[in-house]
């Protein structure tokens, strides 16, 4: 059987380890910061209990060794990146901050119990094992989990996950780093679209000292930190065009140099990215280079959204429904039929991440022992009216802004899922939401906008003409 080493450095989560053993059929170690790590062979993780007790847990990494290739997993309650950077420069597998990591985290453990299983085997189970922690059964979800499989050999392998908001994307990246060659190495994981455009550079590279203001001390970055391992790079779709440059000559020479330095740094990095948007609309926009989507997306693997998942929806709900009960300690109630309707009927524009929050929702407020349909979810669909709200006859950009607006509202919010309906793509209807902000330019080519807006926005002054159309020149008004 497998088993888990537990090394409890703080009491935050004293309870939680057995359940999470009997939830994945394995045995639990959990011993005390000063005792020796005598792992067996059947130990399969090391998990570092440290809520609240962070600063221990780099301590006790930099004075303890585990078995070479045993995954050390720290779990803590700080959210902070800076803190999940110092704990795997110094060895940790990977960090997560509960309870907002609380699904990463048993899909970890998860993967590392179903390898040692794998490994212990006579015969392998087959690829199956490397994604134990994805719920489903349907079609659609079976063929993207096979043309990955295929990747979990390749050490170099990169691929680009694309899908809707909430579908899973971070998960299987994460499934495709712990069943291949890296998996004892570092997974990190960036939001591109989180960080502000003058701190990415640094947040991805690096930097040295006196390179800014405030860069009182030599920061390595992210692809520093995972070295060997995944760098997991999210809504890759909103990286800036200057910085798609420099990570493409970093995926080709293998090289990465800080901001403010003068000396390359080797670095051995998988690249896994993810976005929610067709790409190649936004290499048609000119917002995103052509050759880094080529050299991205050697592999794509398209996860379908809900909808697409059939009887998948009932399987995911009933297992989050398990998970959030044992977290706030309650009985994980029976799905019943009007339960079965609800969830059937509604689209789940949001999918996994909606559903679970619809599930939890659900558990906390319906009567113990209950799961009630009118708590799942809101009573009555956000719908567009049939005589408006859509303004007619009004100006063109009257009537795009009130089709992007009942759009929204129709979607319950979404935008990914707005702008996929309508055919644009999410930077332009954030545009079309906000009033166009057009800054008093009125362009009909989309394409050349965009940039325009971007810079006239920075203040920077124009001359010249765009390569497409060759006849457009600006010189910014003084």
């Amino acid at each position: 059987m497998s088993r888990l080493s537990v090394i409890a450095l703080s009491q935050a989560f004293q309870g939680f380890w057995n359940d999470l053993a009997l939830d994945l059929g394995a045995a639990m170690d959990v011993v005390g910061p000063s005792e020796a790590v005598t792992s067996s062979p059947e130990t399969v993780a090391v998990i570092v209990a440290a809520g609240g007790a962070e600063r221990e847990a780099t301590q006790w990494l930099e004075t303890h060794r585990v078995r070479p290739g045993l995954p050390t997993l720290v779990v803590g309650t700080d959210p902070g990146r800076r803190t999940a950077m110092q704990l795997v420069a110094r060895g940790a597998s990977d960090y997560f901050a509960l309870p907002d990591d609380l699904e990463m985290f048993h899909n970890a453990v998860a993967a590392a119990v179903s390898g040692g299983r794998a490994r212990g085997a006579a015969v392998p189970n087959g690829p199956e094992d490397a994604f134990a922690g994805i719920v489903g059964e349907s079609e659609a979800i079976k063929k993207v989990l096979a043309r990955a499989a295929r990747l979990l050999p390749h050490r170099n392998a990169s691929a680009l996950i694309a899908g809707e908001t909430g579908t899973g994307k971070e998960l299987l990246a994460r499934a495709l780093h712990a069943g291949g060659p890296r998996r004892d190495a570092p997974f990190v994981a960036v939001n591109c679209s989180a960080l502000p455009e003058h701190l990415i550079e640094s947040e991805l590279f690096g930097h040295e000292r006196g390179a800014f203001t405030d860069a009182h001390a030599a920061k390595p970055g992210l692809f520093e930190v995972a070295n060997a391992g995944t760098l997991f790079l999210d809504e890759i779709g909103d990286l800036p065009l200057g910085l798609q440059a420099k990570l493409l000559r970093a995926l080709e020479d293998k090289e990465i140099r800080r901001v403010g330095g003068t000396k390359s740094r080797t670095v051995d990095v998988r690249i896994l990215a993810a976005t929610n948007e067709p790409l190649p609309d936004r290499v048609r926009e000119g917002s995103f280079r052509e050759d880094l989507f080529f050299r991205l997306s050697t592999v794509m693997l398209t996860l379908p959204p809900l909808r697409e998942r059939g009887d998948d929806l009932l399987l995911i709900a009933e297992a989050l429904l398990t998970r959030v009960a044992r977290e706030h300690g309650l009985a994980a109630p029976a799905l019943t039929a009007d339960v079965h309707h609800r969830l059937r009927a509604h689209p789940w524009p949001g999918n996994v991440r909606e559903l679970k929050n619809a599930v939890e929702r659900a558990l906390l407020l319906s009567p113990a022992g209950e799961l009630s349909a009118d708590e799942l979810l809101p009573p009555a669909e956000p719908r567009v009216q049939r005589d408006g709200p859509i303004p007619f006859p009004a100006p063109l950009h009257t009537i795009t802004t009130a089709a992007a607006q009942a759009t929204v509202q129709l979607c319950g919010g979404n935008r990914s899922e707005s702008a996929r309906r309508l055919g644009i793509s999410p930077r332009r209807l954030r545009r079309l939401l906000n009033g166009g902000e057009d800054l008093g330019l009125d362009f009909e080519d989309d394409d050349l906008a965009e940039p325009l807006l971007h810079s006239a926005r920075a203040g920077v002054r124009w001359r010249g003409r765009f390569a497409r159309p060759a006849t457009h020149g600006l010189v910014r008004p003084e």
